[in-house]
């Protein structure tokens, strides 16, 4: 299989960095915003969507992955008592997004329904400091050969040139913030593997940044002097994919000078089973039902991406 993430790495000028950016790390450690508060109720909304919001004996994916969603997203809502500036936000569905640039000789374009987005009043800031956006330069980009970057995808004959964000001008909440993926269809085969989820993520976060970038600064390509940071968070209802993107240049053609930087968390679980009957051996409760293995920290990292930007 040609390698998901890497092939979205050239295809967008970008460098990767493993783990969450120090903006963000620095939210999950300040114990003065008092996440901690807050885990038994994560807890209990994950008992919620897993065992009690269906009178079915186990609840299906598909329906237990969107709950899930949404009940992590009331409790990030619940921070705006303390942040204010956190209601100035707009949770946005079936959105569309079309960027188009230009890598070696080959016209791209991202184009399509991008998840989830959640929009916000300003944008984030840079994660990057400038010392390290001008060290991306030194980085050299994977390379296929023999085999084409672009080899798995789609060709389609473009009559215009397409940049869009989705939002007419003058939308107060015009700043793209986070993607949201849920990867919720019950029949494996149908979902996204998590590498080929990453990749999705990194390609849709990128679309939006670039798209924003040409909207505030136009079409010529160049090193941007306010970088634009897209988050994207994807999910199957169990398994977490975390990802900071920062668009630093759209001078995409050539692989030389600055690149742009994308922080991944890969593969965090914010559960290890839910036990929706007990498990019954010879008259002795072997599993008892409910969550076994919570993981607070999966459930930090998703509020902290939430509250980056405004805290």
């Amino acid at each position: 299989v040609f390698p998901g993430v890497r092939q979205a790495q050239w295809l967008t000028k970008t460098k990767l960095v493993e783990g969450l950016p120090p903006a963000v790390q620095g939210i999950m450690d300040n114990p003065a915003l008092g996440l901690q508060e807050l885990e038994e109720r994560a807890k209990h909304m994950v008992s919620h969507a897993r065992l009690w919001d269906t009178a079915e004996a186990a609840p299906r994916r598909e329906r237990y992955c969107p709950v899930l969603f949404e009940n992590l997203i009331h409790i990030c809502r619940l921070m705006s008592g303390k942040y204010p500036s956190l209601s100035k936000r707009m949770l946005a569905r079936n959105c569309r997004v079309a960027a188009m640039w230009e890598r070696e000789s080959i016209l791209l374009q991202v184009r399509g329904l991008s998840g989830i987005l959640m929009n916000s009043m300003s944008p984030i800031p840079p994660v990057a400091s400038k010392e390290e956006i001008l060290a991306t330069k030194e980085h050299v980009l994977e390379t296929f050969y023999p085999i084409a970057p672009t080899i798995d995808l789609q060709e389609v004959n473009v009559y215009k040139e397409l940049n869009d964000t989705g939002f007419r001008d003058g939308y107060p909440y015009s700043y793209p913030h986070t993607l949201f993926f849920l990867e919720s269809a019950n029949v494996r085969t149908d979902r996204f593997r998590p590498e080929q989820l990453r990749a999705k993520m990194l390609m849709f976060a990128f679309g939006n940044a670039l798209a924003k970038a040409k909207a505030l600064h136009g079409n010529d390509p160049k090193v941007l002097e306010q970088p634009v940071v897209v988050q994207s968070i994807g999910t199957d209802g169990q398994l977490f994919q975390f990802m900071v993107f920062q668009l630093n240049t759209t001078d995409l053609v050539s692989n030389d000078g600055v690149k742009n930087l994308v922080w991944v968390d890969s593969d965090q679980n914010l559960y290890e089973r839910a036990q929706c009957v007990p498990e019954v051996k010879k008259g002795v409760v072997t599993k008892p039902a409910g969550i076994s293995g919570f993981q607070p920290d999966t459930f930090k990292k998703f509020l902290a991406l939430y509250l980056h930007g405004t805290v």
